[in-house]
C-alpha cells in the first residue's frame, strides 16, 4: 500500500510537470505570435526600397499585390534610417512635439491626479462616493462623446492649434485618479495613524506615507498615461491643424508610397522610447495591473 501510494504521488507529480511544461510552451508560442508584427517592422526598416515595394506594395498604397512578409531581408541597408535621421526635418520636429506634449501631459496628470486620488481614498468629505462614481463614468466615456464640447471650450479659450489643445484635456483624465486611488485605499491604517500621531498633517501623510507606499500605483498610472499620450492620434487630429505642431503619431500615418523605407525606420525609432520606459518600470507596472497593493 505504501509503495502504491508513493507511485501515485510520483505519477501525479510527473503529470503536473508535463502540464506545466506544456503551458509554458503554449505561452511561449503565443508570445512569439504577438511579437511577429514587431519583428516584421524592425526587419522591414532594414530592407532596400525595391524589396519593400515587392513585399509591402499594398500597405504602402503602391498596388494590390499580396503581402510577401519576410523576417530576414535579402540584404541589409540603412537607407531608411538615413532618410529619417539625416534628410527629414519633419521627423525631428514632430518627435520633439511628441516629447513636449507627452511630458507636460503626464506631469500634469500626476500633479492633479495624486492629490485627487488621495482625497478619494483617505479624506472623508460629503458626496465623496457620488463624485467617485461620476469619475468612473467619465473614465468609461469614449473620446468621441466629449470631442465636440472640448473643441468648443478650447476654441473659446483660443487654444486650438496649440500644444495646450492636446495637453490640457489629457491632464484631467479620470483613469490615473482611479488607478492611484485603489493603491492609496490599500495603505494600512496603522501607518497613516502613526504618521498623524507624529504630527504630520494631511499633506505630510501624503508625502511621507502615501507616495512611497503607493509608488506602484503612481508608476502604473504614469506609464499608462505616457503610452496613451505617445500614441495619441485622435486629439491632435481634431484640435491641431498646423503640421508644425503635429506629434509623431500623425507624421507616421502620412508616410506612404516611395517613402516606405522611411516609414518603417521612423516607426522603429518611435518605438524605442516607449520600450525603454517599459523596461525601466516593468515591475511596478505589473504590480499595478495586478492591483497588488499593500494590505493589512
Amino acid at each position: 500500500m505504501w509503495r502504491k501510494g508513493r507511485c501515485c504521488r510520483g505519477l501525479k507529480k510527473m503529470q503536473r510537470k508535463v502540464f506545466r511544461s506544456a503551458g509554458h510552451c503554449l505561452l511561449a508560442a503565443l508570445s512569439l505570435l504577438i511579437q511577429i508584427p514587431v519583428l516584421l517592422l524592425v526587419t522591414a526598416s532594414f530592407m532596400p526600397k525595391d524589396e519593400l515595394l515587392y513585399r509591402y506594395a499594398q500597405p504602402l498604397g503602391m498596388g494590390a499585390a499580396a503581402v510577401r512578409a519576410a523576417l530576414i531581408p535579402t540584404y541589409l541597408t540603412l537607407e531608411g534610417y538615413g532618410q529619417v535621421l539625416l534628410r527629414s526635418r519633419g521627423f525631428f520636429v514632430m518627435f520633439w512635439n511628441t516629447c513636449l506634449q507627452t511630458g507636460l501631459l503626464v506631469l500634469g496628470q500626476m500633479a492633479v491626479g495624486i492629490p485627487g486620488a488621495w482625497a478619494f481614498a483617505q479624506v472623508p468629505f460629503r458626496g465623496r462616493d457620488k463624485l467617485a462614481r461620476l469619475y468612473i463614468l467619465l473614465m468609461l466615456l469614449p473620446f468621441q462623446v466629449t470631442e465636440v464640447s472640448a473643441y468648443l471650450v478650447l476654441d473659446r479659450l483660443g487654444l486650438l492649434d496649440t500644444h495646450l489643445a492636446v495637453i490640457l484635456p489629457g491632464i484631467w483624465s479620470a483613469f490615473p485618479v482611479f488607478i492611484m486611488s485603489r493603491f492609496f485605499q490599500a495603505i494600512p491604517r496603522a501607518m497613516l495613524e502613526a504618521a498623524r500621531l507624529d504630527g504630520a498633517g494631511e499633506l505630510g501623510v501624503l508625502l511621507k506615507v502615501g507616495i512611497p507606499v503607493g509608488k506602484p500605483g503612481i508608476v502604473t498610472a504614469w506609464m499608462l498615461g505616457f503610452f496613451e499620450s505617445w500614441n495619441n492620434i485622435e486629439r491632435p487630429l481634431a484640435y491641431i491643424k498646423d503640421p508644425a505642431l503635429w506629434p509623431l503619431s500623425l507624421y507616421l500615418s502620412k508616410i506612404r508610397g516611395q517613402q516606405g523605407a522611411a516609414a518603417f525606420a521612423a516607426c522603429a525609432i518611435a518605438m524605442v522610447v516607449p520600450v525603454l520606459f517599459y523596461l525601466n518600470g516593468q515591475e511596478e507596472l505589473e504590480q499595478g495591473i495586478c492591483l497588488d497593493g499593500v494590505k493589512e
